[in-house]
């Protein structure tokens, strides 16, 4: 069995292992942890997808010289892979939780889905070698990019994003108590 090397040039110099028998039949292996989290894994997914993103656009774009507007180009290609319907405001069912009938308007990704992508390639940057300080994923530009798009969905759906406000426990639930067992009979 023939083994080749194979360094990802985007994937902050992980090693993967290819396996090519002479059947023809290939199996990867990759050096780093093999039990990943789902997290890691989609992770490590999203972040080769930005890669070939950067690869495929033109001009070839580097990851040095990838800004926040390059990020929300990027989102914008995503929204053609989306599946949730965001009505727009001339459209019957303009605020409407649950439509009643089909409309024409367009299919998008969902806020939740892009906020949490951001914090993957954010982090996953990083990991990658990248100054929190030039981290492109972390732009202010991408930050309100991402609100507009929360509020233009909010308002289409007639659901708000609020955050959910952290209820705060009575003093006696916060203290643990610590209930000791009676001292055997005769101990003093």
């Amino acid at each position: 069995m023939d083994s080749i090397r194979k360094m990802d040039s985007f994937n902050s110099g992980n090693a993967t292992l290819i396996n090519v028998s002479n059947k023809g039949a290939t199996t990867l292996a990759s050096s780093s942890s093999s039990t990943s989290s789902r997290y890691e894994n989609q992770k490590r997914r999203d972040w080769n997808t930005f890669g070939q993103y950067l690869k495929n656009h033109r001009p070839p774009l580097s990851l040095s010289r990838c800004s926040g507007a390059n990020v929300m180009e990027f989102l914008r290609y995503l929204d053609q892979f989306g599946k949730t319907k965001v009505h727009s405001p001339i459209c019957p069912f303009y605020g409407h939780p649950n439509p009643p009938a089909p409309c024409p308007c367009p299919l998008r990704q969902a806020w939740g889905s892009l906020d949490a992508l951001i914090g993957r390639l954010r982090a996953a940057f990083e990991e990658n070698g990248g100054k929190p300080e030039t981290n492109p994923f972390g732009a202010r530009a991408v930050r309100l990019y991402l609100r507009e798009v929360r509020d233009l969905q909010s308002k289409a759906r007639g659901i708000s994003y609020e955050k959910k406000k952290k209820r705060k426990r009575p003093l006696a639930q916060q203290i643990p108590t610590l209930s000791l067992p009676p001292p055997p009979p005769g101990a003093s």
